[in-house]
């Protein structure tokens, strides 16, 4: 009977970590594939990969930590009670994954946790109160940083990076030989590479990152019964995770790389940049990161900052000596273009803010990844809650 259990358990911890891998590759590289830097596939690879890496690392400690951490009895974790954890886990991440949209991955384990910890008395409020907190402060952060940027700093940023986007694909391979030799594509300039380089680069540092706090959502509470050990569970879900991005994570590339916001290369770099650099400060600090949220919220308010941007009409003097009027519009700040300040931009020029910013698509993010945990959160509850009090 115990070696049935054992199976489910690792279908059910591999089923985690399939949708841990639809959900995190949208975010990692959705904007390097939004921008045309590279193909899906490629990202999947990537992302499959630097995952392993950072699973392999630092994501021991934060197996231990949400193994140990959140629930103060000792027993609480128990092949069938982890069973039923990673069930709401998987459950609801494949809801958010079937409507395209990548769900925190942290959030919905830990709820799932923390719902077993309430049923059982056995929640520690103190570590769950200060990893709440931090999950609603960091991506108001990543949204208003990237807001400012994208409404006030976004034309000068896009000026100095200078990538503009050419025709064609940015490398041509050589098959006459052996292996292929890569070369620049016909079209493309080096800045252009460069910028490529870094957008792939930080997608990859993003990954690293999601592989040491999210394998932990697969396999912890597995690890946390004594039933396995480490290392043959960080393989099993790392390539539970690697199948995921390369099947499923395509509709979550989709929405985080097209439908939000249009995303040049300049604002991949932009989203990339915060986003992670969110995500390490609170792994430096022991804070298992709302990695999904966080840089969704940064696409979504570069794409908002952008998509506000002030401009100045000028309609004559008035009495008291102004000559200026302020009204709200939006501006596109392509590569190559003129950099123009704040009050300076033609009207006329200013395209819709369906170009640049897709609310509705917005709020269907927004809304889902707030259900997807609050399933598994209460699913978790309710379940335990009924087993301890009529059944076990």
């Amino acid at each position: 009977m115990v070696e049935i259990l054992l199976v489910v358990g690792l279908v059910v911890a591999a089923f985690v970590g399939y949708n841990i891998g639809g959900a995190t590759t949208g975010p990692a590289f959705g904007p390097a594939v939004g921008a045309g830097v590279i193909s899906k596939a490629g990202a999947a690879a990537l992302m499959s990969v630097f995952f392993f890496i950072g699973a392999g690392t630092l994501g021991r400690r934060v197996v231990d930590t949400l193994g140990e951490d959140l629930i103060t009895e000792a027993g609480v974790f128990t092949l069938e009670s982890s069973i039923i954890v990673l069930f709401f886990i998987g459950g609801a991440l494949f809801v958010g994954n079937y409507f395209g949209v990548p769900a925190s991955t942290s959030m919905t384990a830990v709820g799932a946790i923390a719902g077993l910890g309430v049923a059982t008395s056995s929640l520690d409020l103190a570590v769950m109160g200060e990893i709440a907190i931090w999950w609603l402060v960091a991506p108001i952060i990543g949204f208003w940083v990237s807001g400012v940027i994208g409404r006030y700093f976004y034309p000068r940023i896009n000026q100095w990076v200078a990538i503009e986007g050419t025709e064609g694909p940015l490398l041509d391979f050589d098959r006459s030989g052996l292996l292929p030799r890569p070369s620049l594509g016909p079209n493309t300039t080096r800045r252009e590479v460069v910028g490529a380089v870094v957008v792939v680069a930080i997608g990859c540092l993003m990954a690293f990152s999601s592989g040491t706090s999210n394998i932990a959502n697969a396999i912890a509470p597995l690890v946390g019964a004594g039933v396995v050990e480490m290392n043959p569970m960080i393989l099993l879900g790392s390539a539970a995770v690697a199948v995921g991005a390369f099947t499923i994570a395509r509709r979550t590339l989709d929405t985080l790389g097209n439908d939000i916001t249009d995303l040049p290369l300049t604002a991949a770099i932009v989203v990339a940049v915060v986003s992670s650099g969110i995500v390490i400060g609170l792994s430096a600090i022991g804070i298992p990161a709302s990695f999904v949220i966080i840089a969704t919220m940064s696409i979504v308010g570069l794409g908002w900052g952008r998509a506000t941007r002030p401009v100045t009409v000028s309609e004559g003097i008035r009495g008291d000596g102004e000559a200026n009027v302020s009204v709200s519009a939006l501006k596109a700040d392509e590569p190559g273009d003129e950099v123009t300040e704040i009050g300076e931009e033609d009207p006329d020029d200013i395209p819709a803010a369906s170009d640049l910013f897709d609310p509705s698509t917005t709020a269907r993010v927004v809304v889902l990844q707030n259900v997807v945990p609050l399933l598994s959160t209460i699913g978790a509850f309710v379940t335990f809650y009924v087993l301890f009090e009529f059944v076990w």
